[in-house]
């Protein structure tokens, strides 16, 4: 099937992201700020939904869509089975690239970094925040591995349904969260002319202190520059 006449226009050129637009020269409170707008668009349904892609370690991608759960200057959190694909690779190849698209605000962010999983405690007090239903679901679920059929998951579902009627659901050993701590964010926004803007900022790696040609200091020791679309 010839896709190539599906295209729509994004922004003009009066209204292009300058460096002179941006919040803060930290990145994260950059992020803040196109956060909040995301979360306030009406057409945004879930504004913390994100693309992760992991590796295995002979360069074998693979990426879903999870949800981030948490995020400050240490890095992104999000939640999932310690024994699921995605955490298998996490656990051969720690690094990972986060990509949240805001399609009604032609936006996108893109995140490399390490991964680490977070603190027992951290994962065990997300866990019983959340819905009893999903408790349950994440003890079922021993994500990406085959089940004969829908029928299975539902009795399972039932039977621990029953199991923790009026008790405190357990958080399973094999499930968790992860934090991403950047190295790289990259802002970007859609222009018509396809002449995107894309400013990233980097984390200079220990001993690296000269700034590269077009680099600009940023703060905590960031620096950033614009990339040809």
């Amino acid at each position: 099937m010839d896709l190539s006449d599906m295209r729509k226009k994004y922004k003009g050129d009066e209204d292009c992201f300058e460096e002179s637009q941006l919040v803060s020269l930290d990145p994260f409170k950059q992020f803040g700020d196109w956060f909040d707008r995301a979360t306030r668009c009406p057409d945004i349904g879930e504004a913390n939904a994100m693309c992760i892609a992991t590796a295995t370690p002979d360069g074998r991608p693979s990426a879903r869509m999870v949800l981030l759960k948490e995020y400050s200057d240490e890095g992104f959190r999000f939640f999932t089975n310690y024994e699921s694909r995605k955490a298998g690779e996490l656990e051969s190849n720690p690094y990972a690239c986060l990509v949240f698209y805001w399609e009604p605000l032609n936006r996108q962010i893109r995140i490399e970094g390490n991964v680490e999983r977070i603190p027992y405690q951290s994962s065990c007090d997300y866990f019983h925040s959340r819905p009893k239903s999903s408790q349950i679901g994440a003890v079922v679920s021993r994500q990406s591995t085959p089940v004969p059929n829908r029928d299975y998951l539902r009795q399972k579902n039932a039977e621990l349904e029953q199991k923790y009627t009026d008790t405190e659901v357990p958080m399973p050993d094999y499930w968790g969260g992860y934090v991403v701590k950047p190295y790289l964010m990259e802002f970007w926004q859609g222009q018509t002319n396809r002449l995107h803007d894309r400013i990233v900022f980097t984390k200079p790696k220990n001993g690296e202190a000269e700034l590269e040609a077009l680099q600009h200091p940023a703060e905590g020791g960031w620096v950033y520059q614009r990339l040809s679309p």
